[in-house]
C-alpha cells in the first residue's frame, strides 16, 4: 500500500519526486522489489471475493507493492485518476489507443507522431478495422472540422517527433469540448516534457502517455511506459491493460522509481545544456535552423512559453544543403555523441533523421538534412567542442 503521506498538491514537483510513492508503514526509504506471480489467499471465500477481509493482491500481473509505488508517484505527478505501466513507451501508446477504440472507429492522429505509433495505426489498428486520419500539427481549433460521427480519439504529441512543432493543445481541447457527448477522447505522448514541465490533464487532455524509458528512468538501462488517465478514460485504460495481460518486470519498475527521484535535477541540467548548445548552433554557418521550441526563433515559441514550465534535452537541427557523405563525416567522427536510438539518458546521442517518412498530411520540406540531438549530462563545453569538430568535418566534405 502506498504511503498516505504523499506530498500535497501545493508541494513542488521536486519534493513530490523525493517523497511520493512510498510504502505505508515501511521504515525503508526505498520500497522493496517484489518478485511475484502467485499470491496466496487465506480461504476460498477470500479467493471468491466474499471474505470479510478482502485480498489486496490477487496475482502478480494484477499488481504488487512495487508496481503500486511507481503508479502512485506518476499518478500524483500527472494529476490523474490512475496510472498503468507497460513494457515500453511504444506499447503504452498502442495500449492506450486500443483502450478507447474499437472496430469501425476513426482516430485523428497528429502528423509527425512518433514512428512506432504511426506504424501501429497503419498496421495493427488498420487490421482491426480502425481508420486513421493524420492532421497538420498546427490545426488548432480547426480539428473539429476533421471530426466524423465515428471519431472516438484524437492523438497528440507535443512537440511533434523529429520536427518539434508545438500543437495548441488548449485550443484543440476547447474546440472538442464544444461537441458535448460526442467529444472524442484526447490522448497525448508527453515523453519530451514529462509532467514536470507540462501536465496535459490540466489542459483538457484525457490520457497522458510517457516512454518512461527516457527521462523517468534516465540511465538507459530499462524499458517502461506509463499511461495516466483522467476520469473520462481511466476505466477503459485500466480494463484494457489488464485484459491484454500487460505487466512490467519488477526490476524495471524499481529502476524507473529510482530514476524518478533525481529526474527534476537531471532535467534542469538537460534543459540548460541543450539551450546553450542550441543557441550556439544557431551561430554556425553549416546550420540553417535549430528546431527547439524554447528558442525565440522557433515558430511555436509562444505556445511553449505559455503552456510549458521548461524544455528537455532533445531537439533537431536542419543543416544547409550538403551531401550524405558530409553528414556521415559529421556524425561518424563524434567522440562524445553516440549514434543510437532512444534518448533521455545521461549520455548524448545523435541520429540522422528523416521526417518525410513520418509525414503525410503536411509534407516535410527542408533546405537540408535533419539531425536530431539528445543532450546528456556531460560538460556543455566538451559537447560544443565535439559538435564544432564535427561541423568542421561536414564543411570540409561539402
Amino acid at each position: 500500500m502506498t504511503d498516505s503521506r504523499n506530498a500535497s498538491p501545493a508541494t513542488s514537483p521536486m519534493t513530490r519526486l523525493a517523497h511520493g510513492g512510498r510504502v505505508e508503514g515501511s521504515p525503508f526509504v526505498n520500497p522493496p522489489v517484489v518478485h511475484a506471480s502467485t499470491v496466496l489467499f487465506e480461504s476460498v471465500a477470500q479467493m471468491k471475493g466474499k471474505s470479510a477481509t478482502p485480498a489486496r493482491y490477487t496475482y502478480g500481473r494484477r499488481g504488487t507493492p512495487t508496481s503500486e509505488t511507481l503508479e502512485a508517484l506518476i499518478t500524483e505527478l500527472e494529476g490523474a485518476e490512475g496510472t498503468v505501466l507497460t513494457p515500453s513507451g511504444a506499447s503504452a501508446c498502442v495500449v492506450a489507443l486500443m483502450a478507447v477504440l474499437k472496430t469501425g472507429d476513426h482516430v485523428l492522429m497528429i502528423d509527425g507522431v512518433y514512428g512506432p505509433t504511426r506504424a501501429a495505426c497503419d498496421g495493427i489498428l488498420k487490421r482491426f478495422g480502425i481508420e486513421t486520419t493524420y492532421f497538420d500539427p498546427h490545426v488548432g481549433a480547426g480539428v473539429v472540422d476533421l471530426v466524423r460521427p465515428n471519431t472516438r480519439a484524437v492523438f497528440l504529441e507535443s512537440p511533434a517527433s523529429l520536427t518539434f512543432e508545438m500543437p495548441d493543445v488548449a485550443a484543440i481541447t476547447r474546440a472538442l469540448d464544444g461537441l458535448g457527448a460526442a467529444r472524442p477522447i484526447v490522448l497525448i505522448d508527453n515523453t519530451w516534457a514529462t509532467p514536470l514541465f507540462y501536465r496535459p490533464l490540466d489542459h483538457g487532455v484525457d490520457v497522458s502517455i510517457m516512454a518512461a524509458t527516457k527521462y523517468v528512468v534516465g540511465h538507459s538501462d530499462a524499458l517502461i511506459g506509463t499511461i495516466a488517465a483522467g476520469p473520462r478514460a481511466w476505466a477503459k485504460i485500466k480494463s484494457t491493460h489488464g485484459d491484454l495481460g500487460m505487466f512490467t518486470g519488477p526490476d524495471d519498475m524499481y529502476l524507473a522509481l529510482r530514476g524518478a527521484r533525481t529526474m527534476a535535477v537531471r532535467l534542469a541540467h538537460h534543459q540548460e545544456s541543450a539551450l546553450t548548445i542550441a543557441r550556439w548552433l544557431e551561430t554556425r554557418p553549416e546550420v540553417s535552423r535549430v528546431l527547439h521550441p524554447a528558442l525565440p526563433s522557433h515558430p511555436d515559441h509562444a505556445i511553449w512559453k505559455r503552456d510549458f514550465e521548461g524544455a528537455s534535452g532533445l531537439f533537431s537541427i536542419v543543416l544547409k544543403p550538403c551531401s550524405e557523405e558530409a553528414v556521415a563525416a559529421f556524425l561518424d567522427g563524434l567522440a562524445l555523441f553516440g549514434l543510437g536510438y532512444s534518448w533521455g539518458g545521461y549520455e548524448s546521442l545523435a541520429i540522422p533523421a528523416f521526417p518525410s517518412a513520418i509525414r503525410t498530411a503536411v509534407p516535410w520540406v527542408a533546405e537540408g538534412p535533419v539531425v536530431r540531438l539528445q543532450i546528456g549530462l556531460e560538460a556543455t563545453e566538451d559537447l560544443i567542442a565535439d559538435l564544432a569538430a564535427g561541423l568542421d568535418r561536414l564543411a570540409a566534405r561539402g
